[in-house]
Formats: structure tokens, sequence, C-alpha cells
């Protein structure tokens, strides 16, 4: 039973949280708060206030460049100004764990000195000696998240699911406890509208790997792609892929809309696991 920043997660027991603060001029979602300290907190308490277990900082956009364009490179000290402030104010409002969603390990390091506890790394198939020296050095919760440059699969299922068993052996050996290692098979990144679909549809699979197991479909190209539908509208997709993941085995939900989710988790909960309203 892992502790993070003294709140306690007992995995399997119910879907947990994790809502998005993107501090970003270009978030694929529309819903970045650039430079605006005041309004980062308010949305901080606000999700607290709705239940969220954790919140997640972004200073980089990592959208698929195929599906929404190009992307302005973001380098290390540009991101720190943007996530550090940010990171820092959140922690003095809320009480709930920081999750810093960065593959740089200079932004992870100065983020996990800033207060975050939780390390959300979106290339964590390419970690670096740099990387898995912090890891080891500072065992903070590690999300693994597979992810490629390319789309090209044999078994989408299979493959994915392979490459993070091997993340989460070569991050057992930095010393980083089973229940502090989370994975995620990265829906939308280096993968076709079909193959998030097949992986969704086997989810499953991926609890024979013993970790818990975060899922992140929250208004992806794959719900507008399904839907014929812009990023601002996919709400019901999202909450659809959000109530099937659960049932599949999700232990955590990364989501923008934390009222509606939080709902759909708790709904599919009380289905799923069994939930004594006597």
């Amino acid at each position: 039973m892992p502790e993070i920043s003294k709140n306690k997660f007992i995995w399997g027991s119910r879907t947990y949280s994790m809502g998005i603060i993107n501090v970003t001029p270009d978030s694929f979602s529309n819903d970045g708060i650039p430079n605006d300290i005041e309004k980062i907190q308010k949305k901080a308490i606000f999700f607290e206030s709705l239940g969220t277990d954790i919140i997640d900082v972004g200073g980089e956009s990592t959208r698929p460049p195929k599906i929404y364009g190009n992307l302005t490179p973001v380098n290390e000290d540009q991101e720190i100004k943007r996530v550090i402030p940010a990171i820092k104010a959140i922690k003095e409002v809320v009480s709930i764990p920081i999750s810093i969603d960065s593959y740089k390990p200079i932004v992870a390091e100065k983020a996990l000195t800033a207060g975050a506890s939780i390390v959300n790394n979106v290339w964590a198939t390419k970690n670096n000696d740099r990387m898995n020296s912090l890891l080891s050095e500072q065992k903070p919760v590690v999300i693994l998240m597979h992810n490629q440059q390319h789309s090209n699969y044999v078994n989408v299922v299979d493959e994915v699911f392979n490459s993070l068993n091997h993340l989460v052996e070569k991050t057992l050996k930095l010393g980083i406890e089973p229940d502090k290692i989370i994975i995620d098979p990265g829906i939308g990144f280096g993968k076709t509208t079909q193959h998030n679909l097949t992986i969704l549809r086997n989810l499953e699979k991926f609890k024979k790997l013993n970790q818990p197991l975060l899922i992140g479909t929250s208004r992806k190209s794959t719900i507008g792609n399904v839907l014929n539908l812009p990023t601002n509208d996919r709400i019901e997709g999202t909450a659809a892929s959000i109530a099937i993941s659960i049932s599949k085995g999700a232990d955590i939900i990364r989501v923008h809309d934390i009222k509606e989710m939080n709902r759909v988790a708790k709904m599919s909960d009380a289905i799923i696991r069994g939930w004594d309203i006597g």
C-alpha cells in the first residue's frame, strides 16, 4: 500500500483519478494555463474539491504532430520556468499528490524538489541513464508509458505488453517498490485509432503485469475519429472509454473533465467492484 504525499492508495479498492493541469500555450485540448498562477491554484483547488486524487502538471505539449500539426520544441529551461512555479503554487493550496508530466531528467528532478512526488514519463521506453539515476536515488512513484516513433506492429497488444514488462523489470532493478510502478499502455502515442481500440478491448491482459494500470483516453483523437467530433466535444466518448477501461481493470484515469469522469468512475466502481449503499 503506497503512501504518496501522505495519501494512501489501495490499488484495486476503487478507481483513482488524475486531473490534468497543462501550463502550456499549445495543449491539444485547448485547456492550457500558461503564466497565470492564480488560475492554476484555483483549478487545483477545484479539482481537489471534486475528489481528484492526483494532479498532473505538464509544461510541454506531447500531442502527436501527425494529428495536431507541428510542435514548437520546448527546451529544459523553458519547461522548468513553466512547471516549477506551478508545482510550488499548487503545493501551497492542496494536499493531494502532484505528478510531473515530463521525460526530461532535469525537469523531473527540479519538480520533485519543488513538491511533486510522481514522475509521469511519456517516453519511458527511452529512459536514459540520468533519468534512471534520478529514479534510483529518489524512488518516487513512476508512471511508465509505452510510446514509440512509429505505428508499425505485428500484434499491438503483445508488443505493448512485452515492452511494458521490460520497462517494469528495469525499474524494479532501480530499487523502486512494485506498487509504486504504474503502467500506461499509451493510448494515442505511436498507435493508430484501430490500435488504440484494440488495446482498450484487450486491456485486461495488462493486469497480468501485476502493476497499477493508468488509462489516458481523455478527449483524444481516437474518440474524435470514431465520433467525428472536435476536441471540445468528446466528453461522452471519453466517458464510454473510461467505463469500459474500469471494467477491464484500470486503477487510475487521467482526465480533463474531472467532475463528469469522477462520476463515471464512481458509478462504474459501484457496478464492477461492488458498493453497499445500505
